[in-house]
């Protein structure tokens, strides 16, 4: 890039800026809540809803995120994956808490907009474990669902595997066919925040530890995963981590 451009290109630490990728968090987290914990929602209020729709729906709703904001912010509204993608040194670990603390905003804003719409039905769309399955079963499951989501997204960010925003075809599809097999058993969430916002919403965090501790250590695991397949890691991808706006700053 030459000295034009960069004098050009917007800085992320101008307050104009900043407000835009943390917006752009919040709002498609607050989509993401909205759509995967609504279809539980609706789903038990109607029963017009299956469970292949309430699994596909999420999967969906990432997919057009990715397309329609992930040049602003990279379209993490993951906790998991900002971790990620910050171990991987894509992405500096000092925007990692205001990323998350977006991502929380944005889906405790879509818990309370469910819950104030519908009340309680459907303990508010949370992810609550199949009945009588064991915690630590809970935690394994969610741990490799986690790890296989984020090594697709960050496979599909780097190296020779770059396909920049069509990435969205294979995340959404991964979310999908996590979710076809394990909703049923943990809900399939793969996203501390998807889990966090409707707990905190419906009053019951007994088993938030497990998915937050799942989905972070998915998180490291597929970090480790990325390093074995594809070694040192690779510039491409810090576009697709930070927003063009963010990366085109510096």
């Amino acid at each position: 890039m030459d000295n034009k451009n960069k004098e050009e290109s917007p800085d992320f630490l101008q307050s104009s800026n900043i407000w835009r990728v943390l917006f752009a968090e919040a709002w498609g987290t607050f989509l993401l809540v909205l759509v995967g914990a609504g279809a539980v929602v609706v789903s038990e209020m109607t029963g017009e809803i299956s469970k292949g729709m309430e699994v596909v729906a999420p999967g969906l709703m990432v997919m057009v995120i990715i397309y329609f904001m992930g040049a602003v912010s990279g379209a993490h509204i993951n906790p998991a994956v900002t971790v990620a993608f910050a171990c991987r040194r894509h992405f500096p670990w000092i925007r990692v808490p205001i990323y998350i603390l977006a991502q929380i905003t944005g889906g405790l804003l879509a818990a309370g907009f469910l819950k104030a719409m519908f009340g309680n039905i459907g303990n508010v769309g949370a992810t609550v474990p199949y009945p009588d399955l064991e915690n630590w079963k809970v935690f394994i499951i969610e741990t490799v669902l986690t790890t296989g989501l984020v090594n697709t997204i960050l496979g599909t960010a780097a190296g020779p595997g770059n396909v920049g925003n069509n990435g969205a075809l294979a995340i959404g599809g991964y979310i999908v066919l996590a979710g076809l097999w394990a909703s049923p058993l943990t809900g399939a969430s793969m996203n501390a925040v998807r889990t966090i916002a409707p707990d905190l919403v419906r009053g019951n965090l007994e088993t938030t530890w497990i998915y937050v501790t799942a989905t972070l250590t998915g998180a490291i695991i597929a970090v480790g995963f990325e390093w074995v397949l594809k070694g040192k890691p690779s510039h491409h991808a810090d576009k697709e981590a930070q927003g063009t706006i963010a990366k085109d700053g510096k």
